[in-house]
């Protein structure tokens, strides 16, 4: 059993977006884990595992426009399923 069900990511694109300040707002808002916030002030790439996948695309958005979104089931995946 996993603690954290799904994989959570996406693109986001915008202006003066900051890595740290991405990270510090997810490890103080949402439960998971994995998390990587990478790009620059104009595109970010977000992985992060957690439970609740919809409240990371709802503050994700806030940011810039969201895309190339994929959630993944890691559980279903474990046991031979469509994720």
């Amino acid at each position: 059993m996993l603690e954290y069900k799904y994989d959570t990511q996406l693109l986001i694109e915008g202006e003066n977006l900051d890595e740290d300040e991405i990270e510090a707002y997810f490890e103080e808002h949402f439960k998971g884990d994995c998390l990587l916030a990478v790009g620059d002030d104009e595109l970010i790439k977000i992985h992060f595992h957690t439970n609740e996948p919809w409240k990371v695309l709802e503050y994700c958005s806030t940011l810039g426009e969201i895309y190339d979104i994929v959630v993944e089931d890691m559980d279903r995946q474990s046991r031979g399923l469509k994720g």
